[in-house]
């Protein structure tokens, strides 16, 4: 059997080219241009035979002669009268407030940040918080073998509390704020 292409066959490249161009007739631009010309005019004869239109005449045309009018009455009803008398009677009331006193305890509160077997440790978490500028002491009991870093007496617990975020900022927790008891 002979091999034929069958895909190519009857495909002509000439043949082709000139089918498209038969099939398409060429567009000529002055036409629309002419179009768009003449629609333009016609618009503005429409705008021009506009603006020459006399105005209609006013149906409510009268005489000149102006009569005086009286006023009329007021349909509104009369303002109502104000109820509060607020604006009048707040300046005058005086609220006494009583403060709350700052409770003073006789026993002062203290703080510890550590206990430590080793004197050298609680040397140098006194140096840490020293850095801070909070003064600490170290308390070894005489029956016990361990060292506390503590700090205060303070009179108020809130600056002992002042003080402890101070050091939680610092990273050098855990402290502990309680009641002195010697």
């Amino acid at each position: 059997m002979a091999n034929k292409d069958y895909v190519k066959r009857g495909r002509g490249t000439q043949s082709r080219k000139s089918a498209k161009n038969k099939a398409a007739p060429r567009r000529k631009p002055w036409r629309s241009g002419l179009l768009a010309l003449i629609l333009l005019g016609v618009f503005g004869y429409g705008l021009y035979l506009l603006s020459q239109d006399p105005e209609p005449p006013t149906p409510m045309a009268q005489p000149t002669q102006a009569k005086p009018q009286a006023k009329p009455k007021s349909i509104l009803p009369p303002p109502p009268e104000e109820k509060w008398d607020y604006v009048e009677s707040l300046p005058s009331r005086e609220v006494a407030v009583k403060a709350k006193e700052q409770v003073v305890s006789e026993i002062p509160y203290i703080m510890q940040c550590g206990a430590y077997k080793n004197g050298k440790d609680a040397e140098a978490r006194k140096l840490d918080i020293a850095f801070q500028g909070i003064n600490s002491k170290i308390r070894k009991k005489e029956d016990s073998s361990w060292y506390r870093v503590v700090l205060g007496p303070y009179k108020f617990k809130r600056d002992a509390e002042r003080d402890k975020h101070k050091l939680q900022r610092a990273k050098i927790e855990p402290c502990a704020i309680w009641k002195e008891t010697q």
